[in-house]
């Protein structure tokens, strides 16, 4: 039975923050029952994306919650954006853009290059690669006109890119 003399709360007591109810293994604590206060339980704040392509947005949660969502472009017939869970594998800023087909490179920064300044890539099968980016031709997001990549409004992905990190998990569904 709990009572007021046998409940002691440590807010300091940093290593059982994953945890609600603490029970030492000593003998002086068989008696004792350590509560965390509300505040001090910890939470999934983990940052995670999700691609909706039907909808054709990302959407930022950070934990269970959404704190952002942007409008993307997709990929094209025959060129479509890859379904699955992934996360992130590289985060670039001023990519060289390197042309499907033809192999002919731009180099970051460069004015005609196709990924804007930002590059966020989240799948490869080893040569080719799909990621966010941003893009000089602002009238094609919210289509499917890519080849796979998922492109951004430039400012939408400069934010993007300050949001996530190395191993951020990314789902894409249809």
């Amino acid at each position: 039975m709990l009572n007021k003399s046998n409940i002691i709360i440590y807010p300091f007591l940093l290593l059982a923050l994953t945890i609600n109810l603490i029970v030492p293994q000593s003998s002086w604590a068989s008696e004792q029952i350590f509560l965390l206060p509300d505040a001090f339980q910890t939470q999934d704040q983990t940052t995670r994306l999700e691609v909706n392509l039907n909808r054709r947005r990302v959407f930022v949660y950070q934990g269970k919650n959404l704190i952002k969502s942007y409008p993307i472009a997709v990929g094209r017939r025959n060129w479509e954006t890859p379904t699955g869970s992934f996360q992130v594998l590289q985060l670039l800023q001023n990519p060289k853009w390197i042309h499907p087909i033809t192999g002919k490179a731009i180099p970051g920064g460069a004015p005609g290059n196709p990924l804007g300044n930002y590059w966020i890539g989240f799948w490869t099968n080893g040569r080719n690669w799909v990621g966010f980016h941003g893009t000089p031709n602002p009238e094609t997001v919210g289509k499917a006109v890519s080849h796979g990549c998922l492109r951004m409004y430039n400012r939408d992905i400069e934010e993007l890119f300050q949001l996530v990190s190395l191993g951020t998990p990314v789902t894409v569904i249809q």
